[in-house]
């Protein structure tokens, strides 16, 4: 990911021609210092990002990192501390925050989903079900979380989902047009798989040239058949709708990961604020 491109498209849609709060009220050679206050409990995340930030805005920038991303914080802590340039740090001060609060309550989500499956061989996956162009901090907060990326887009594994396989005309026929399309572009690429019912689950194994079978809205009674018939000849993915209520009864059928969508769109963002230093 090349966040200097974020971060300039992020600056030029807040800034445009000019932060003209700060430019009208400090001066141009004002110093300043700043702390970044946690008021939240929940798992850290965001914080190399605001370094990027504000050395973007100003490579002179004093940038003391206090707590690490991944940290389990409390409401009180600080993260960072900043010194140098006041404009820059006026400037960059909402851009870092929002990045934060939202980083940091996806990484504190995650962790929730994370820990209730903690014992099981299951592993807490993201989706695609992203934010426009906020897509890698996102996937970067779910790993300081401690769960796992999926496929980060379109072009980097192959996801044979319901519509895919109703658009080629049934699961067979899409996943011969996916042989014939890897060998044609000489492409390697995982290849997953939705099985919508145990008959999918046994006409998928049948097939074969897949990697893995997501099991989409699966009862817990037909996952559990399904994981059994399946006895890891393929990898296994659990996913639609699942909650910090029922993860951990989907984790006990024994599958290998375990996709959420909340992750990156029902989650709280935490609070916390950027506060001057005023002597």
């Amino acid at each position: 990911m090349n966040w200097n491109n974020f971060i300039e498209q992020a600056l030029a849609e807040d800034v445009r021609e000019g932060d003209h709060t700060s430019l009208s009220c400090i001066s141009n050679d004002a110093n300043g210092s700043a702390r970044l206050l946690i008021k939240d409990t929940g798992i850290l995340a965001g914080v190399e990002l605001a370094e990027k930030i504000f050395f973007h805005l100003s490579p002179q920038i004093q940038f003391t990192k206090i707590l690490n991303d991944g940290t389990e914080m409390q409401s009180g802590q600080i993260a960072f501390e900043l010194a140098g340039n006041a404009r820059a740090i006026l400037t960059g001060e909402r851009l870092a925050l929002n990045c934060m609060q939202r980083m940091s309550g996806i990484a504190t989500l995650t962790n929730q989903f994370v820990k209730m499956v903690e014992g099981t061989q299951a592993k807490i996956l993201d989706t695609r079900k992203t934010t426009p162009l906020f897509r890698a901090a996102e996937k970067w907060a779910v790993k300081i979380g401690g769960g796992e990326n999926h496929r980060f887009g379109l072009f980097d594994m192959i996801l044979i989902k319901d519509n895919h396989i109703d658009y080629a005309g049934g699961i067979v026929n899409a996943i011969e047009a996916v042989k014939r399309y890897l060998l044609e572009k000489n492409l390697q690429l995982k290849v997953e798989i939705e099985a919508r019912t145990l008959i999918d689950v046994a006409l998928i194994m049948t097939t074969g040239g897949v990697d893995r079978i997501m099991l989409d809205n699966f009862s817990l009674s037909n996952l559990q058949q399904a994981v059994n018939l399946i006895n890891r000849k393929f990898e296994t993915e659990a996913s639609g709708g699942v909650t910090l209520e029922t993860v951990r009864a989907i984790a006990e059928t024994g599958v290998d990961y375990i996709s959420v969508g909340a992750l990156t769109h029902s989650y709280q963002s935490c609070d916390m604020s950027l506060k001057a230093n005023i002597n």
